[in-house]
C-alpha cells in the first residue's frame, strides 16, 4: 500500500490493530468513538472509509465487520510465538501492515517484554559494536517501555530510525549515545521520539 495516511488514520489503524491482537475480533464502531472520546459516529466513519480506500482494511456491514488484517490473523492462527521484522518504523509508531513487514520469526519468551507492544527491528551500521550489537542482528523491541537512562533504543531522528544509548546530561538533557567512538552523541533539536526500548538481540550465522 503506497497511499500515506494521516495522523488520525493511523491511530484508528493501530487501535484496530491491538483490537483484533487482544480480543481476535474488530471494535464496533461505538468501541472506537468511546476509546477516542469523540461523540459522532461520522468522525470514525470518515477514518474507517478512508482506511477501506486506502486499502488497509476490508469490511462488511455488520457490526463488527473489519476483517483481521492479514498480519493479525497471521499472528492470531500460528501455534508458534512470533513477531514481525520490520524494515522501518514509521513515525507513528509500529504498524503491523505488509508495508512495513519483512517477514516473522520465531522468538523466545525469554527475550521479549510484552509480545503484543514488541517487534523486530534489523540493524544497519555499526555504531553499537561495542555493546556487541553488530550490523545485521535483528534486535527485539517494545514500543510500551518508558526508556531508561542506559538503556538501548529505537529513537526517530531526522525521520531515521537510529539505535542508540539513552542518556541525559547533568542538567537532564536526553541524547543518544553511540557506542562506538567513531560516532557522535546526537542531541535532538527538538523532542526525541524513542519508538521503542531493546529487550533482545537474535543473531543468525547463516
Amino acid at each position: 500500500m503506497s497511499e500515506i495516511l494521516t495522523e488520525k488514520q493511523e491511530a484508528v489503524l493501530r487501535f484496530i490493530e491491538d483490537y483484533q491482537i487482544e480480543h481476535g475480533s474488530s471494535p464496533t464502531i461505538r468501541e472506537m468513538r468511546e476509546f477516542f472520546g469523540v461523540s459522532s459516529d461520522n468522525s470514525i466513519l470518515k477514518h474507517i472509509k478512508a482506511l477501506e480506500e486506502k486499502g488497509y482494511i476490508m469490511k462488511d456491514d455488520t457490526p463488527r465487520g473489519i476483517k483481521l488484517l492479514s498480519s493479525v490473523k497471521e499472528r492470531l492462527e500460528s501455534s508458534e510465538k512470533k513477531l514481525p521484522l520490520l524494515g522501518m518504523v514509521p513515525a507513528g509508531g509500529p504498524i503491523l501492515t505488509e508495508e512495513y513487514i519483512e517477514s516473522w520469526m520465531k522468538v523466545g519468551d525469554d527475550i521479549v517484554h510484552n509480545f503484543k507492544n514488541s517487534y523486530l527491528l534489523r540493524v544497519t551500521g555499526d555504531s553499537m559494536i561495542d555493546v556487541g550489537i553488530y550490523e545485521g542482528d535483528v534486535l527485539v523491541v517494545c514500543g510500551s517501555l518508558e526508556p531508561r537512562v542506559g538503556d538501548v533504543v529505537v529513537g526517530l531522528v531526522d525521520n531515521q530510525n537510529t539505535v542508540k544509548t539513552y542518556m541525559k546530561d547533568a542538567t537532564g538533557n536526553v541524547y543518544l549515545k553511540p557506542e562506538n567512538p567513531n560516532y557522535d552523541n546526537i542531541y535532538p533539536d527538538g523532542s526525541l521520539c524513542v519508538q521503542g526500548v531493546v529487550t533482545g538481540l537474535i543473531r543468525q550465522y547463516r
